[in-house]
C-alpha cells in the first residue's frame, strides 16, 4: 500500500493541474476579443466639372468649361493655345478653399482692350485709350511700373490698380 500513496499523489497533482489549465483556458476564451476587422474603403474619384480660368500667355484668356479627365493641353487649346512668349515648363494651378475668396483675376495690360482697362478703378475710357495707345507706340510693357509713364496715370491711380494688373509672362 505504500506504493499506492505516491500514485494517488501524482494522480491528484495531475488532476489539479488539468483543472487549472482547463479553467485558465475557459477564462482566456471568454475574455479574448478578436480585433475588429479593418475595413478599407476606396472613395470613388470625384467627377469634377465646372469652369476654369485660363490666363497668362494664351491667345484667348478667360473661363472655360472642364470635366474630369480633361488634360492641361486640352484646356490651353480651348483658350486658343499658348502664345510665343509662354513658358510651359512651370504652370500654376490655384484652387480656392470652400467659402474662401477667390483672388481677383488680374488684367494683363499688354493684352487688355480699352473696355477691360476702363473697368479698373480710377481708369476711365480716356486713360484706358491712352494705355492702349502707349502700348501700340512703345511696345509691350516690361513690368507694371512702366504704366506710370502713361500720361495721366500718377502714383495714386497706380496704387489703386497695381494689385489688379499684370504683365504676361512676368
Amino acid at each position: 500500500m505504500a506504493t499506492n500513496k505516491p500514485n494517488r499523489l501524482w494522480t491528484g497533482l495531475i488532476l489539479f493541474l488539468a483543472i487549472i489549465i482547463i479553467t485558465g483556458g475557459i477564462i482566456i476564451w471568454f475574455r479574448f476579443k478578436p480585433e475588429q476587422p479593418i475595413e478599407i474603403s476606396i472613395s470613388k474619384p470625384q467627377g469634377w466639372s465646372g469652369n476654369i480660368s485660363v490666363v497668362g500667355a494664351v491667345t484667348k484668356p478667360g473661363f472655360y468649361p472642364f470635366k474630369a479627365g480633361d488634360s492641361i493641353d486640352a484646356l490651353i487649346r480651348a483658350a486658343g493655345g499658348a502664345d510665343n512668349s509662354a513658358n510651359l515648363s512651370g504652370l500654376e494651378l490655384y484652387v480656392p478653399g470652400a467659402g474662401g475668396e477667390q483672388g481677383a483675376q488680374k488684367v494683363d495690360i499688354n493684352r487688355a482692350e480699352v473696355w477691360m482697362l476702363d473697368a479698373l478703378p480710377g481708369i476711365g475710357e480716356t486713360l484706358a485709350q491712352r494705355i492702349v495707345d502707349y502700348r501700340l507706340k512703345n511696345g509691350p510693357f516690361r513690368n507694371i511700373d512702366e504704366l506710370l509713364k502713361v500720361p495721366g496715370i500718377g502714383t495714386t491711380t497706380f496704387a489703386r490698380i497695381k494689385d489688379l494688373i499684370t504683365v504676361a509672362g512676368r
